[in-house]
């Protein structure tokens, strides 16, 4: 990150105030106002941080204009096509891709560590039936950090390491568990001679009974959602995995926090909130242009869910390579499930309609990556957990930069307040 020349004046009466100018390595700039409130006693608002760098970092660089999604330099796409999402994992957090050493060691560290402590599965059992997986998801992240006690402290570089290395380790495991618990089945524990993705799939699916067979297109599908759900910058979730952890609190219960986070429509949810929309357009007999019209109607609150982005103003990357396995996989399935075509025909009549193409609401992520779990036997409620699967690796990574930071202190926004000015108590007697 470099530091500009350029300083940026603000005038405010008969006084101007010299604010600094911060240039990241890609040409995008800041204009740094931490000293803003000690300078003039004012703070800047910007309602829902849409314009506001909350950190400087290093992990993950984004340009919603040209489409671009970087994993440390790297383009997000040749990161999904030529790496395994423990490789991925192992870029983001320590910022270099790993050789065949320091990969098998990396590997090494997750697989001895994919057993929970017994003692974790009466957390399952005291969930009710019909409990969402994501909320049993969140409550068992949480709880290893009773587990896991002995390495809690952010502040040690040992304890933080094996953190990280358990969290990776069993998260696939608590996902699987959350599924399993929700349908009355019986654990499957992970077996360590597979790949990450494998060993998932098997956990989920297998069962004592009978032999499961992994399918390698689940298997390779499941890599390339993982890793392009595996960081988005200042998101939400990453938002808040690093506003809890800037507490000094252990990493699981930051990502636990995170997890809470990611499981609303507007976030994570979206995958989960798109299969319903589709089924009930399905459920009203395909009616694509009642819906379209909905959608382009200001007074009616109805949203096309997989279109358009925050960020995005283009085709957003990870959408594109989520469509071509989603056609592939269609194909292979083609006549199975009514919504996929439903899905191409939403997405047809959407790009030709000049409503959705000058507001640049393009199919995102969450349109396509629903439809491949759906292919793949995913539940629905599970859609959001798998979501979690692959964010995982950046928001570790945030926690993991925002602890080695000389500059790390506790996220503390402010507000502006437009409540009450003061007034007095009056007696309950009076009232």
């Amino acid at each position: 990150m470099g530091t500009g020349s350029d300083m940026a004046k603000l005038r405010l009466g008969d006084n101007e105030y010299d604010l600094p100018i911060r240039v990241g390595t890609e040409g995008n700039r800041a204009i740094d106002i931490a000293k803003l409130f000690a300078m003039t006693g004012h703070i800047a608002l910007d309602d829902g941080f849409a314009n506001t760098g909350s950190i400087m970092s290093t992990i993950c660089y984004i340009d919603g204009e040209q489409g671009i999604l970087r994993y440390r330099g790297y383009p997000v796409e040749e990161v999904a096509e030529q790496c395994e999402f423990t490789e991925a994992a192992y870029l983001l957090i320590f910022g270099e891709l790993p050789n065949g050493e320091q990969l098998e060691a990396f590997r090494g560290n997750i697989r001895r560590h994919t057993l929970l402590h017994e003692g974790m599965k009466a957390i399952f059992a005291g969930f009710p039936p019909y409990a969402h997986p994501m909320a049993i998801l969140s409550a068992v992240v949480g709880a290893l950090a009773i587990y896991e006690k002995e390495f809690g402290d952010p502040g040690n570089p040992q304890q933080r390491l094996l953190a990280m290395h358990r969290m990776l380790a069993k998260m696939p495991t608590i996902a699987a568990f959350s599924y399993k618990q929700s349908v009355g089945q019986p654990f499957v524990y992970p077996q360590n001679d597979l790949t990450y993705c494998q060993n998932f799939l098997n956990m989920m699916f297998a069962v004592p009974s009978e032999k499961y067979k992994i399918d390698p297109d689940f298997a390779e599908a499941l890599n390339l959602l993982l890793i392009l759900h595996a960081d988005h910058g200042q998101n939400c979730s990453t938002s808040t995995v690093r506003m809890v952890g800037s507490s000094n609190v252990n990493l699981f219960s930051s990502i636990s926090a995170g997890i809470y986070a990611l499981w609303g429509t507007l976030h994570g949810g979206a995958n989960e909130a798109c299969i319903n929309m589709l089924e009930n357009i399905a459920a009203d007999g395909r009616n694509l242009g009642k819906y379209i019209d909905k959608a382009k109607d200001p007074d009616d609150p109805f949203r096309l869910v997989g279109f358009g982005h925050r960020i995005y103003k283009n085709y957003d990357p990870r959408a594109t390579m989520c469509k071509a396995v989603c056609n592939r996989l269609v194909k292979r399935f083609a006549g199975q499930d009514p919504l996929f075509d439903l899905a191409q025909e939403l997405e047809e009549v959407a790009l030709s309609d000049p409503y959705f193409i000058e507001r640049k609401l393009y199919p995102n992520v969450d349109f396509y990556s629903g439809i491949i779990y759906r292919i793949m036997g995913i539940p629905k409620d599970m859609f959001t957990v798998l979501f979690c699967l692959g964010r995982l690796p950046g928001w570790i990574a945030h926690w993991r930069e925002m602890h080695l930071s000389p500059d790390k202190r506790i996220h503390r926004p402010r507000q502006l307040y437009t409540g009450h000015t003061k007034r007095s108590v009056v007696p309950l007697i009076k009232r």
